[in-house]
């Protein structure tokens, strides 16, 4: 009988093996049970809101699937965006903050009471403010801000009452030094604070136009003053943490912690341009979003030089492919958007789905993969449980190729789009010309959803058992 083929041989695994975590768990049931519980309820409002962005993109394929009020794209849209922004996104990030800022303190959590109660409070905001939004009580076509202020305020009370839990915490630090997450970590719950109370505050607002700049002010703050410095900071203890080696430079870290605070504010105008609004505060703008390339540089190159020579470490880990992504996602897919901030090229993609393929890129392709590599590489370390690795492996392919697909769709349709704008082409010209870019769109998204499933389940797999084995104390002391 001929000898089995090597390759074909039924003891050859699937899929290359993963590094497996070191064999402790955390020992305070308490914060374990309370992170998680914060990442499950991220979790389900990130399968909630992305199924209704699934459901939206449907609506561009079929537009008459339905013709109930509460579920037409004007209201289902905001419910999509609000959602995965303040429901998912910022729950599972404090998630990780809860984690993280403790550890680098070297002290317990100040208050785990104030921690439930900002936790039921966001929950509270989302809750409310999608059923406002489907029942069509807004606060206008204002992208990112349509919660009307006392939902807002909800939420605002959550995130003001987490930033004092943090604050306590790195004031009782057990180190004299503050580590350079925590400047990450507080200075995006501190400026949010203040963007929020910006942007609800009425009495400057009396006509279209100062209504349409703190617009621009907000929505690209809300992104770039609130996700961005808070998941930049968990990477810089995640990364160093998981290749088990010191950051490459503290000193980039803090030059891109003052330009990000420097440059960002004032890039949101770059939104209108052409439009009546000053073409002073339009150059303004652009010239900051440009500025942007010193943050991105100093960022980007500090962490892919801590992971020079970790090849080897990184492929055998199920962790950090999802960080490298979103490390590169978040220079390029950034970068993306200091071009989109030019005169030339805003004329040609502006109010066309470029914009929408560009901000799924940074909130996706940056933001939620740097999550997502930071509970991979925390909650095993709490619970003592991993994922699947396969399905860890089937979670990071369908999300990042879904997003591609999602993306390359609309970038190119929208650039096609406005184009045809530019040439004075009928209007309904350039929807046909979009048909077959929005299936697409529906094709990449349906695999986006599929991989938040698995992740889902992944989650589920890692949760914290009621009975775990005892861990020697030295064991214990390896994670600190």
């Amino acid at each position: 009988m001929a000898e089995p083929s090597p390759i074909l041989s039924a003891d050859r695994p699937l899929v290359v093996g993963k590094a497996r975590i070191e064999s402790v768990v955390e020992r305070d049931t308490a914060w374990t049970r309370l992170i998680f519980v914060y990442l499950a309820c991220a979790t389900l409002w990130l399968i909630v809101g992305t199924l209704i962005g699934v459901y939206l993109s449907i609506k561009f394929t079929a537009p008459d699937v339905d013709h109930i009020p509460w579920l037409s794209f004007g209201r289902l849209r905001p419910v999509h965006t609000n959602t995965v922004f303040w429901g998912w996104t910022s729950l599972a990030m404090i998630a990780l903050v809860l984690y993280v800022v403790p550890k680098t303190s070297q002290r317990r959590l100040y208050s785990f009471p104030l921690a439930w109660t900002s936790l039921a409070l966001i929950n509270l905001a989302v809750i409310i403010g999608g059923l406002c939004l489907m029942g069509g009580i807004n606060n206008g076509g204002q992208e990112y801000r349509e919660y009307i202020w006392p939902v807002m305020a909800i939420f605002a009370a959550g995130v003001v009452l987490t930033a004092y839990n943090l604050i306590r915490t790195i004031a009782d630090r057990g180190v004299e030094e503050i580590y350079i997450s925590n400047w990450y970590i507080m200075g995006g719950f501190l400026w949010t604070s203040v963007l929020v109370t910006i942007a609800y505050l009425p009495f400057y607002q009396q006509n279209g136009i100062s209504e349409t700049v703190i617009q621009g002010y907000y929505m690209h703050n809300a992104v770039g003053m609130w996700f961005t410095p808070i998941v930049l900071g968990l990477t810089y203890y995640f990364l160093p943490k998981l290749l088990n080696k010191p950051i490459y430079s503290y000193s980039l870290g803090v030059l891109a912690f003052w330009t990000q605070m420097v440059f960002y504010t004032m890039i949101g105008g770059h939104h209108f341009i052409f439009a009546p609004t000053p073409w002073w505060l339009q150059t303004v703008a652009i010239i900051f979003s440009v500025g942007m390339i010193v943050t991105l540089a100093a960022g980007t190159g500090n962490f892919l030089l801590t992971m020079k020579g970790s090849g080897r470490t990184i492929a055998r880990s199920y962790s950090l492919p999802f960080i490298l992504a979103g490390v590169l996602g978040y220079f390029f897919w950034s970068a993306q958007g200091t071009l989109e901030a030019l005169r030339s090229l805003n004329l040609v993609w502006h109010f066309t789905n470029y914009t929408v393929a560009h901000s799924h890129l940074t909130m996706y392709g940056f933001v939620v993969f740097l999550i997502w590599g930071g509970i991979y590489g925390l909650l095993p370390r709490m619970t003592g449980r991993e994922p699947s690795h396969l399905l860890v492996g089937i979670h990071f392919w369908f999300a990042l190729l879904g997003y591609f697909i999602y993306t390359i769709a609309l970038m190119v349709g929208g650039t096609l789009q406005g184009v045809s704008w530019i040439l004075n082409a009928p209007f309904i010209a350039s929807v046909r010309l979009m048909a077959p870019f929005w299936l697409w769109r529906a094709v990449g998204g349906g695999m986006m959803f599929l991989s938040h499933l698995i992740f889902a389940y992944n989650l589920w797999r890692m949760r914290p058992l009621h009975s775990r084995p005892e861990i020697p104390a030295p064991q214990v002391e390896a994670l600190a």
